[in-house]
């Protein structure tokens, strides 16, 4: 079966730094595009960093500079590493992959910053 499991959200204070991951396992293959997006309570989900099978990125410009995403091709995975922390990337982050096929998304990690 397909799916997105996602790891690594948790508790960090102002300053600090996470690293999410999301394997793709099961029957998704031909992946193009993985993608990170978040969401708080009463907003859009938003993109935060996108990054095509080639390599290229595309971030918002509010975590220019402090977040990189990354991908391993042959695991099917991509990863993204958050410094310097603010109080407003409080969110769920979800990782979305877009495949031949269809898109996927996965279940969402809580990452809370705490001021």
């Amino acid at each position: 079966q397909a799916q997105l499991v996602e790891s690594g959200g948790g508790l960090v204070q102002a300053g600090g730094s996470l690293r999410l991951s999301c394997a793709a396992s099961g029957s998704i293959f031909s992946i193009s595009s993985m993608d990170w997006y978040r969401q708080v309570p009463g907003k859009q989900r938003e993109l935060v960093a996108a990054i095509t099978r080639g390599g290229s990125t595309n971030y918002a410009d509010s975590v220019k500079g402090r977040f990189t995403i990354s991908r391993d091709n042959a695991k099917n995975t991509v990863y993204l590493q958050m410094n310097s922390l603010k109080s407003e990337d409080t969110a769920v982050y979800y990782c979305y992959v877009q495949s031949l096929a269809r898109s996927y998304w996965g279940q969402g990690t809580q990452v809370t910053v705490s001021s």
